[in-house]
């Protein structure tokens, strides 16, 4: 018999509405930039769990409802580090966000513009800033009074078919 404190069962969520479309400009660390483009990308958790009995369940919705919201605050929007060293906001018009990236200006509507706490829009960053803002949806819903299940914690974004990154935490080993 495999100990108590040996075991683990990992859950995975990928569904088709767990997804984002925006474009970004990653930067070179030489100040060069890519040009701005976008991408479709799909959101994946897994999580890794001790006990799944049915007193200890936790459920795929409330992971599900606390991904949805950060897609959709995300989609069609136009990604911003700002945090970037080459990042310059500019004053612009009410309604407009202005700023200079490695030496190009542009002005885009305020509303489709999210700015994030990283220092360059690489998926790997997505990963990490998506993370964050699950976790603290997650544990913030009361529902979820079993959080101390959770061994660790994997959220993917993949950019494109076959290419992207995961973003891991674990609690406890």
């Amino acid at each position: 018999m495999i100990e108590k404190n040996r075991r683990s069962w990992k859950i995975h969520i990928r569904k088709d509405n767990l997804k984002f479309s925006a474009a970004h400009m990653t930067v070179f660390p030489d100040g060069s930039k890519e040009g701005l483009h976008g991408h479709n990308y799909e959101v994946q958790l897994e999580v890794e769990l001790i006990e799944p009995t049915l007193p200890q369940m936790l459920t795929y919705e409330a992971f599900k409802q606390a991904l949805r919201p950060i897609c959709g605050a995300w989609d069609e929007k136009v990604l911003v580090a700002g945090e970037n060293p080459w990042l310059e906001p500019l004053s612009g018009t009410q309604g407009e966000y202005a700023f200079r990236l490695c030496g190009k200006r542009y002005v885009l509507p305020v509303d489709e513009v999210v700015v994030l706490d990283a220092d360059n829009i690489t998926v790997e960053n997505l990963a990490r800033v998506f993370f964050e803002r699950f976790w603290k949806k997650l544990t913030m819903d009361r529902s979820i009074p079993r959080r101390e299940r959770i061994v660790a914690v994997s959220l993917r974004i993949d950019e494109s078919r076959g290419q992207g990154a995961t973003y891991s935490v674990r609690f406890q080993d």
